[in-house]
C-alpha cells in the first residue's frame, strides 16, 4: 500500500509539471529511490503505469535510480554506507525503515566510534529527478 501512495505522489508531480510546461506528452520519468525507503520498485512501476493510463504520460518510460544510504557521524566525522553495516540489523528493521527511515538511529551506530549521533547524507527519500516531455509546439 505504501508503494501505491508513493506512486500517486510521483504521478501527480509529473502530471502537474507537464501541464505547467504545456506538454503534449510525457516521454520519460526518472525516479530516485533512497535505499533506506526499501521500496518495491516493481510495485511502484506497476502503480505508476496504471495511474498514467489515459493521460499524456501513458506509455512513458519509467526509470528508477537507487540512491545508496550514506551516513556521517557527528561525534568523530566518519562517513560510511549502509551496505558496510548491514550485519547490524535484520528484516524487521528493514521493514521499519521502509515507513520511518529515521528509525535507523535507534539500531545503527558509527562503525568507527559506536555513536548513535549521525546524520543521513543521502538515501532517505523518493523523488522525481527528471521528466522528459514533448511540448505542444514541437513537431
Amino acid at each position: 500500500m505504501h508503494e501505491w501512495a508513493l506512486a500517486d505522489a510521483i504521478v501527480r508531480t509529473v502530471l502537474d509539471y507537464a501541464q505547467r510546461e504545456g506538454a503534449k506528452r510525457v516521454k520519460k520519468v526518472q525516479v530516485v529511490l533512497g535505499e533506506l525507503q526499501d521500496v518495491a520498485e516493481d510495485i511502484v512501476k506497476f502503480a505508476m503505469e496504471q495511474m498514467f493510463a489515459g493521460t499524456i504520460a501513458e506509455g512513458a518510460e519509467i526509470e528508477f535510480i537507487e540512491e545508496e544510504a550514506v551516513f556521517r557521524c557527528r561525534n568523530c566525522g566518519h562517513t560510511w554506507k549502509l551496505k558496510e553495516v548491514k550485519d547490524m540489523f535484520d528484516e524487521r528493521l528493514k521493514e521499519d525503515m521502509h515507513f520511518i527511515p529515521e528509525v535507523v538511529h535507534a539500531f545503527l551506530a558509527c562503525p568507527k566510534c559506536g555513536s548513535h549521533d549521525f546524520e543521513i547524507l543521502q538515501g532517505r527519500g523518493v523523488y522525481v529527478s527528471g521528466i522528459l516531455i514533448e511540448r505542444g509546439d514541437e513537431e
